[in-house]
Order: structure tokens, then C-alpha cells, then sequence
């Protein structure tokens, strides 16, 4: 079977060698210089000033939904606006931390949230902030839609968990908005097998985000930090300094065999999107010029695609079952991703008021789309078999 993904890292074999000699010589295993390593060298890879590395992308993403409470820049009840196609743990921060919610449509051949989804959302409602999902490695005119941010003051966070590496107008994904959230999940670019980051160039929401990461004490903080709060709120230095909380948190915190991987990994990532680009262009070229069974996906405006999965949106429910069936032992096969979310079982429990509306691009792609693996070690023979069932 061609499998989603066929290791636990890029270079396995090698990385895992590396891995255990560093486990046999290493004393204290939790948050450590690995990880503050890899912040850097990641900060740096991806043009940011500031990365905060836990222990999942969906931790990040809860991360800066309660720093940015922390900061006061949203405050509960506000209502924020979301990619529809999306993952769960997208929206669920935003209900679990007391936002309201605000699903946006996106295109069918971008299968991303473009400026005309959000005028259309703007024109029904008002939002204080867009969490913007940069879905499967691509994207739409997301230029545009940072100007109508700043137009209208609303905050722009990307969830830039699927879209590691993606160009567009010379420009990485990620670095468009206020922050931006990443995945290292091993299913996807580049894994240290769970953990994920938020990178930012604001220091201000650096630090908060570093209180939010460990319980809401000051640990990770640099020295001159850790003695300006301390100042701030009156802290004894000799005892209580360690066990002080200063803001709501968590403990999203990472381990150092996590960060260790991370910088094993880091270095690899140009062949890895490299790799994934080729294989990707290759098939689709293929793939989405069959437009009588697919809806065509639009990638030229893009400079550099780079996703670990190929979507698939069928013109019927039937075309996509058809495909299930020849998957079947063959090819590892997904929904796209969580599909729309105002379908799924927790979105009805816990949002109020929820309208029925017509036939969304989202429910489109929800009930008759699917994905297939885009790893870096497909073989010719597995990119042969994947041409075969799906052009």
C-alpha cells in the first residue's frame, strides 16, 4: 500500500542513530538548549523573529488564541472569524476560550479562504480576528486578504500547519499576519514527531506566549525579563520567583528529544520541499486536467507549493466513492482533512444559532473530496500506480 507517510522523519535510519547517542549522553531531557536551538534555527528558516516551540500544532494554536486574551487584544465573546475547511483543533480553541465563532467559506479551486469569501462574511458580520488556514500547502490571494485586515483592524493569524515551505508572491505562508502557527506532527513536513511552534515578529506577544507555554511562570524568560516582572508584581527572588504565575497558561512545553529531532530536521527541509513540489506538479498536472470527474485545483499563482498531501474534490459523491473502492489496499486514502467544520458533531453541541444555508464550497469539499500521501520517498513506480487510479 502506498501509505500516507513511509517514515517517522526524513532519514530515518540516520536521524535515529544520531537520536539514541544523543539520549545516552544527555542528563536532563525536558525544555532545554535543544529546544531554544531549534527556536532559533527554525525563527531563522522561516524569516521570523520569534519562534515558541510546544508540544503540537494544536497546542499552538490554543497558545496564541490565549495569549492574544492575555494581551487583551481580543477579549471573550468577540467574534472571530475561521476557515470552514479546516482542522478541529482551528476552531475549538477559539469556543473553548469563549470567542464566537465565524466560519468563512473557501473557493473550490483554491480550497482556501479568498478576499471575496471574506468580503462576503464581512458584509453579514463584523470580526475582530481571522484564523486563517493556509489548507494543504496552498492559498489564495492571502495579499489581499492581509490589506482588508488592516483596512478593518482585525487581526490576522495564519494556521500555516499544512503549508511549511509554501512561496506565494515571494513571500513564505506564515509570515503575512500578526503570527502564525506550525505543525511538526510526523505526518507532515518535517516532523520531531508531535510538536508544533508559533512564530511572530512581536515581542511583546513572544513573552506572553512564553508565559502561556509553561503554567504562566516566568522560566523560559530571559533574565532581563524574568527581573522586570519580578519588580513589577514584588516577587522575592530567593523563594518564590520559581513559583509565581503571572497570566493564565498551560503546559505546552516540549522536550528536548523533540528539539533534537527539530534540529536534525531543519536542515533537510529544502530537499524536502523540493522533493514534494516535484511530485506534487507532477501529478497534478495529470490529475486536475480531468475535469470532467474533478473540480481543477489553481496553483500558478503560487511560487513555491509545498503540501504533504494531493487534494481531490469530485464532481459527485459517486466519483468519489468510485475512488474509495480502487484505493482500497492500494492507496492510503484521507478526507480533506477535517472537512467543514459546521458539520462536525461538536461544532452543532456547542455553537448557538447555527443557520442552515445553501450548499457551501466547504460542504462541497467536505462530502466529496479526499487526499492521497505527497512524501518525499514515493518511488516512480508508487507515482506510477497514483497516476494510473487517479487521471
Amino acid at each position: 500500500m502506498i501509505k500516507l507517510i513511509k517514515s517517522t522523519f526524513y532519514k530515518e535510519k540516520e536521524t535515529k542513530k544520531k537520536l539514541c547517542a544523543f539520549i545516552k549522553k544527555t542528563e536532563i531531557l525536558s525544555i532545554g538548549s535543544e529546544c531554544r536551538k531549534f527556536e532559533h534555527s527554525f525563527a531563522a528558516y522561516q524569516g521570523r523573529k520569534h519562534c515558541i516551540f510546544v508540544n503540537s500544532g494544536s497546542s499552538a494554536n490554543l497558545a496564541i488564541i490565549q495569549a492574544l486574551l492575555n494581551l487583551g487584544k481580543i477579549k471573550k465573546g468577540d467574534p472571530v472569524g475561521f476557515s470552514a475547511l479546516t482542522w478541529s483543533t482551528n476552531v475549538m480553541p477559539l469556543i473553548q476560550l469563549g470567542l464566537t465563532p465565524v466560519p468563512i467559506d473557501c473557493e473550490l479551486d483554491t480550497l482556501n479562504v479568498s478576499s471575496k469569501t471574506l468580503q462576503d462574511a464581512l458584509k453579514k458580520r463584523k470580526i475582530k480576528m481571522l484564523f486563517l488556514t493556509n489548507l494543504l500547502g496552498f492559498c489564495d490571494d492571502i495579499d489581499e486578504i492581509a490589506r482588508i485586515c488592516r483596512k478593518n483592524n482585525i487581526l490576522l493569524i495564519e494556521d500555516n500547519c499544512e503549508s511549511l515551505g509554501t512561496v506565494y508572491k515571494g513571500k513564505k505562508l506564515g509570515n503575512f499576519g500578526l503570527a502564525s502557527t506550525f505543525s511538526f506532527y510526523v505526518g507532515h513536513h518535517m516532523s520531531t514527531i508531535e510538536g508544533g511552534a508559533v512564530l511572530t515578529n512581536d515581542t511583546k506577544l513572544e513573552t506572553m506566549l512564553q508565559f502561556v507555554r509553561a503554567h504562566g511562570w516566568d522560566r523560559n524568560l530571559t533574565e532581563d525579563k524574568q527581573l522586570k516582572i519580578r519588580i513589577k508584581h514584588n516577587v522575592n527572588e530567593t523563594f518564590y520567583n520559581r513559583y509565581t504565575f503571572y497570566d493564565l497558561g498551560f503546559n505546552l512545553r516540549t522536550t528536548e528529544i523533540q528539539g533534537f529531532i527539530g534540529n536534525t530536521q531543519v536542515p533537510y527541509l529544502p530537499e524536502i520541499i523540493r522533493k514534494r513540489e516535484k511530485n506534487f506538479k507532477r501529478l497534478a498536472k495529470s490529475i486536475y486536467a480531468n475535469t470532467n470527474k474533478y473540480y481543477s485545483i489553481r496553483y500558478d499563482h503560487i511560487d513555491v507549493v509545498s503540501n504533504f498531501a494531493v487534494p481531490i474534490i469530485c464532481r459527485s459523491q459517486t466519483i468519489r466513492d468510485e475512488l474509495v473502492k480502487k484505493c482500497d489496499g492500494i492507496v492510503e486514502i484521507r478526507p480533506i482533512v477535517g472537512g467543514d467544520m459546521t458539520k462536525q458533531p461538536f461544532y452543532a453541541k456547542y455553537v448557538n444559532g447555527i443557520k442552515k444555508v445553501k450548499k457551501t464550497n466547504a460542504t462541497i469539499a467536505h462530502e466529496q473530496g479526499l487526499y492521497f500521501g505527497n512524501n518525499p520517498e514515493l518511488t516512480e513506480k508508487e507515482l506510477k500506480t497514483l497516476l494510473s487510479i487517479f487521471s
